[in-house]
């Protein structure tokens, strides 16, 4: 068994592998015996985990958006490598859970998801149709008329309307769609402020996202919300408080941040110094809006100006605040920008903001105790991000592909029917594509946020051989010319441990993670 800081209990199978209770496998030899006696201990450890079978304290759920089982495969290995392992032995935190199930991701009306359909399912234990937010599928997307009578519980409201503390934390804006899933209630996911929204439902009064945060009816309102998005709340009239030059977004004149502070006890902060300085004590709500759009990937999260908390450092100052609740608390934890990096064809970025994902999962680990909080990881959807291509073991993940020779040791770059090399990612479709093509277009151009200076091939693909796959702003190739890759319609995994962890088995509807969740606050749906 292998107990965390606060007895969490993680009897699995790390200790058969890489990991820091065992050691790297080849100082202490690899043989046919060990790995026989590997899988029988495997087998006496997952025997002796306990259900845990009453009512849970807390709920915290992980969202890794956008990372289905290719992503964590990948990241687990980048994990392993950066710590001068193989890297396929090793284990991301939340892989050492006992219980997971498959989970269906497709919307009522689409084969391959979206986000807001997705994580509208996840927290109201509906199915329902892409780019919609806390609404069934009766409404029409994009009429503000249909929203009212199409209305589903989350389970962030019924966790604050039974007296318990809620928190959303996200590196995405808060008013993006998973963040947003958790509270709001509208017909299209992009009405993220009133600037947004159409001209009749803006007439109408109908609330922008980011009103429905401030404004949240239930209980005495979300006590934690930590993401970016400054823009969505603060006034066209009103210059961003980062050395930027750029306004608010808002054209009712509100500033939301302002608006906020009126609740008893509470604080606005928006910059790193601001979050290390903030006493968890101190306060009863607190509104942490770390960026003007998205944070930044955890790659380039040191080079803002104003400085930003990472994933795991707004987990643990969420729990911290939530947790002085004697009641308990609900909160839920994304990794958004997996997503992103996927998006924009740049897998250094999505591994590597997967791999602070399972951080801040370890971290809440390290701070709860098994018995009383239920620990649930899970992904939206996944992406046409594939693993392939028979590399050798221990090849850098994010590298060329080297395979074996016909003895089974390692040979030299392996090489496709072009005589090119090629990398062990790649994806289906996006903005990597090298094929028979005369576009020309540079990254910057296209993705400033990550600021590339990678130039498409015009003809055939690249010679690779002098390339630096690895390196942070390299773009994976694809086979098919999109300006933004696409989410995949795979199958994802949950994982969980703690309280009624033992429900999640077998292959579901992405809409049982809620009822698991709340059967296990003992919270009673509408």
């Amino acid at each position: 068994m292998i107990r965390g800081k606060a007895g969490w209990t993680v009897p699995f199978v790390l200790v058969a592998a890489f990991g820091e209770m065992a050691g790297p496998r080849w100082t202490r030899g690899e043989s046919p015996e060990q790995w026989f006696a590997d899988g029988k201990a495997a087998v006496e450890r997952m025997r002796a985990v306990k259900q845990i079978d009453h009512k849970a304290k807390n709920v915290v759920l992980f969202l890794g958006d956008g990372m289905g089982v290719a992503t964590v495969t990948a990241s687990r290995i980048l994990e392993g490598q950066r710590r001068g392992q193989p890297g396929e032995e090793n284990f991301l935190s939340f892989e050492r859970f006992p219980y997971t199930a498959v989970i269906k991701t497709y919307n009522t009306n689409q084969q391959t998801p979206d986000s807001a359909g997705t994580m509208t399912a996840i927290v109201s234990g509906v199915k329902t149709k892409a780019e919609v937010l806390g609404v069934n599928q009766n409404v029409t997307p994009g009429d503000y008329k249909t929203v009212a009578g199409a209305k589903v519980a989350t389970i962030l409201e019924l966790a604050e309307g039974a007296g318990l503390s809620t928190g959303v934390v996200s590196t995405s804006r808060l008013t993006h769609a998973t963040p947003a899933a958790c509270y709001a209630h509208t017909a299209h996911r992009d009405w993220e402020d009133d600037d947004l929204l159409p001209a009749e439902a803006k007439a109408a009064g109908f609330p922008d996202i980011a009103r429905q945060l401030i404004e949240f009816p239930i209980g005495n309102g979300i006590e934690v919300a930590f993401g970016g998005g400054r823009r969505n709340f603060m006034p066209k009239t009103g210059r961003d408080p980062e050395d930027i030059p750029l306004n608010g977004r808002r054209a009712d004149g509100r500033d939301l941040t302002v608006e906020w502070t009126k609740k008893p006890r509470s604080a606005y902060i928006w910059n790193q110094e601001q979050f290390k300085a903030l006493d968890a004590n101190s306060v009863d709500h607190v509104l942490g809006l770390f960026d003007y759009d998205h944070m930044e990937y955890e790659h380039d999260r040191l080079k803002d100006t104003a400085g930003e908390p990472s994933l795991t450092e707004m987990t643990v100052k969420a729990i911290e605040i939530l947790g002085r609740n004697e009641k308990g608390y609900f909160l839920m934890v994304e990794g958004a920008r997996i997503d992103h990096g996927h998006h924009a064809g740049n897998a250094f970025r999505a591994l590597t903001d997967t791999i602070e994902f399972a951080r801040a999962v370890q971290a809440a680990i390290d701070r709860s105790k098994r018995d009383d909080t239920l620990i649930v990881v899970t992904a939206d959807h996944s992406h046409v991000f594939t693993l392939g291509g028979y590399a050798t073991r221990g090849n850098p993940i994010l590298g060329k592909v080297v395979g074996n020779d016909e003895q089974g040791t390692r040979a030299g770059l392996a090489k496709d029917s072009t005589k090119l090399p090629y990398t062990s990612l790649m994806y289906a479709n996006g903005p990597g594509y090298v094929g028979e093509s005369e576009i020309q277009q540079e990254g910057p151009k296209r993705f400033p946020h990550l600021g590339l200076g990678f130039k498409l091939a015009t003809k055939g693909r690249p010679d690779l051989k002098s390339v630096d796959t690895e390196q942070p702003d390299y773009l994976q190739e694809c086979a098919l010319p999109l300006s933004s890759e696409t989410h995949g319609g795979e199958d994802v995994i949950v994982y969980a441990d703690g309280p009624m962890a033992h429900l999640f088995r077998g292959v579901q509807e992405q809409n049982y993670i809620f009822h698991v969740m709340i059967h296990a606050l003992n919270l009673e749906a509408p």
